[in-house]
């Protein structure tokens, strides 16, 4: 084969390997490319808090607290007894949290996922894992540091502007034993742009904003008397 034909068998494997990192940075943080096979590693959490007889929320001794919001959700006073036959799987979901934490208030907790999220996209956008590693649980840490790592050894850099949250709103809820699972709903408007080596913009525009639907699962061990929540799952809802 002549060398023209190298050149050109090198190009077309690049593009491969190019796309697989595509498809591989969007997913972990919840963008669809497509259908594609995906890790739970909401399962496996739960699953091993099963089998260690619900051990501490890991990283719970260094988890930044989420900044709450002051204002009081009306649910905060209501009890078993107050719900209607008819309640939504998502209220008994807050209110058997509620029965075993008394301080947990839904309004103060989407304040603070609000905030987690954004520090979350900024933290996995500049490969701070110092910054990302207690605001995670260890199976979704891994998956972004994974992603991360592949992004340094490309010599690629990710640019994410988080222009707004458009939605913030609790989805699911449940107490499984005593760790209590909140799903968020974050429907948010983000510009991000992936450079190579030399600056070039690989993936995305400066200009392009794109809204991005995500379905984050936050879990704290209720038993704890620590107060914070660590991001055990992200997932996009189907389309």
């Amino acid at each position: 084969m002549s060398g023209g034909g190298f050149q050109l068998l090198d190009i077309i494997l690049l593009a491969v390997v190019a796309g697989f990192l595509v498809l591989r940075l969007r997913s972990v943080l919840g963008k669809r490319t497509g259908h594609q096979e995906r890790t739970d590693p909401l399962a496996a959490y739960r699953a091993r808090q099963q089998q260690q007889g619900e051990p501490p929320v890991e990283g719970e001794d260094n988890v930044t607290r989420f900044p709450g919001a002051e204002e009081a959700d009306a649910t905060q006073s209501l009890g078993k007894a107050d719900l209607p036959k008819d309640v939504t799987p998502l209220a008994k979901g807050l209110m058997a949290i509620r029965e075993v934490d008394r301080s947990f208030n839904p309004r103060e907790f989407v304040g603070g996922a609000r905030a987690a999220f954004e520090m979350i996209l900024q933290g996995y956008a500049k490969g701070d894992l110092k910054a990302l590693r207690p605001l995670l649980a260890n199976e979704v840490f891994e998956e972004f540091a994974g992603a991360i790592k592949e992004r340094e050894q490309d010599g690629e850099t990710l640019e994410t502007t988080l222009v707004g949250i458009g939605q913030a709103d609790i989805v699911e809820a449940e107490l499984q034993g005593k760790t209590a699972f909140v799903t968020v709903k974050f429907v948010s408007e983000q510009i991000n742009v992936t450079r190579d080596a030399s600056g070039k913009a690989v993936d995305g525009a400066d200009t392009r904003v794109e809204t991005i639907t995500d379905l984050w699962t936050f879990a704290r061990n209720t038993r704890s008397r620590d107060p914070n929540w660590t991001l055990v799952a992200t997932d996009t809802p189907e389309e």
